[in-house]
């Protein structure tokens, strides 16, 4: 069953990129039927006149109920099933990806969608007011972004292909539309990559070339994800973080995420040769399955869309700095060792969700309380601990590299 799209406009050569790529192919395949009409051949003047001035007065012109009302009786098809009539205006409902499925079905069950392009000052109110009353007949003011065009015509184009590539049999690889932005689960896309390999100083990522389709998966997907956070973080509103329990198999995202996060927490004259030995030393895959292997030690990631974006780890057992067991007032104890989110996740939630699920799992280990260490010129840290109940209770220092560190000791009593 074919469906059907009818565009009236009063420059019908505008729309003529419908012959193009996709859109123009799935015309000639038949599946789907799309007409162009010149509003203006509803007209009855010599001047073809299809615009007045406004009642009331203002700038600009408005398009005349009485031609649109004689264009839209006749495009209107009686036959088709389910008809829509579609007003691309800055003053409407946002068009989305899922506008765009839903208006797909439309077409996919043989219904009609006509898009009606207003210039000027838009078209009389009437004209949507009166159709919203007519039996089978849907009326959509869409906006396809906060701004304003010369007409609708531009927005037709967008609206016209964003549905017609949704089609069974439009796009040559059906997946093309589950892995692309906006689609089902609401995220952007992961960045491409294709030959050659090197360019310009720049490589291919290496999960990208492994052969591992399970790590270019996980990939993909926290690329994906890092990017939406990015960019549209308003997007992840769909997506609040989930806290579990990590397992072995996390080791390699995890030391990822540390990799990524542990120089966040560094003083910023720490040299990178010495965070660079510090992160392979520590925080390599290596150590983390023996991380993951510990009984004294548990571990907690957050996922968000189901990539991991941050975790922390706890460490059971007496501080072995003698500076840390005199500050610590209660036994047994644990240590919060590890406590990153990555930067591009902050202050949405992710970390407090992370703090409150650990202190939860410290709870239910009996433990009385449990402390941290964080550098003493890490003020935003120190505040996020304060806020989630850690005072100071004194310092410790250590060594990174060549240099020796100072931490505030914080503690929190459970």
């Amino acid at each position: 069953m074919t469906g059907r799209v009818d565009v009236v406009s009063i420059f019908p050569d505008y729309l003529a990129p419908l012959e193009l790529s996709l859109v123009g192919k799935a015309r000639t395949r038949g599946l789907v039927d799309i007409a162009v009409h010149d509003l203006r051949d509803w007209t009855t003047d010599r001047h073809r006149t299809v615009d007045d001035t406004p009642f009331g007065g203002g700038a600009g012109m408005v398009m005349r109920p009485d031609v649109w009302g004689e264009a839209l009786d006749t495009v209107l098809a009686p036959e088709a099933g389910e008809r829509v009539l579609l007003v691309p205006t800055p003053a409407g409902q946002p068009f989305t990806q899922r506008t765009a499925e839903e208006l797909a079905g439309v077409l996919e069950a043989g219904g009609q969608l006509v898009v009606a392009c207003g210039r000027y000052e838009g078209i009389d109110a009437r004209v949507a007011e009166h159709y919203a009353t007519r039996e089978g007949v849907q009326v959509r003011e869409v906006s396809i972004g906060d701004y304003v065009l010369n007409g609708g015509e531009v927005a037709a184009l967008v609206v016209i292909e964003a549905v017609v590539r949704l089609l069974p049999g439009v796009l040559g690889n059906a997946a093309s539309v589950v892995e692309e932005s906006h689609g089902s689960d609401g995220l952007l896309e992961h960045p491409a990559y294709t030959q050659p390999p090197s360019w310009r100083g720049l490589e291919v990522p290496d999960v990208l070339r492994s052969g591992d389709h399970g790590r270019v998966a996980r990939w993909r997907r926290a690329r994906a994800v890092e990017r939406t956070a990015r960019v549209r973080p308003d997007l992840l509103a769909a997506h609040p973080a989930a806290v579990r329990a990590a397992r072995p198999a996390d080791a390699e995202v995890l030391a990822e995420v540390a990799g990524a996060t542990f120089a966040l927490a560094c003083p910023p004259d720490m040299p990178a040769a010495d965070i660079e030995e510090f992160v392979a030393t520590h925080l390599s895959v290596e150590r983390f399955r023996a991380y993951l292997k510990d009984r004294r030690r548990w571990l907690l990631l957050a996922e968000v869309a189901g990539a991991v974006v941050g975790y922390t780890m706890c460490v059971a057992g007496e501080p072995e700095d003698p500076d840390v067991a005199a500050a610590v007032p209660d036994r047994p104890t644990a240590e919060l060792s590890k406590c990153y989110v990555l930067p591009e996740h902050h202050r949405s939630g992710v970390a407090a969700a992370l703090m409150t699920a650990t202190l939860d799992a410290a709870r239910e280990r009996g433990l009385p309380g449990i402390w941290l260490g964080v550098n003493g010129r890490n003020e935003r840290a120190k505040r996020f601990y304060a806020k989630h109940g850690f005072a100071r209770v004194g310092d410790r220092t250590f060594a990174v590299g060549g240099r020796r560190e100072c931490d505030d000791v914080m503690y929190r009593t459970l």
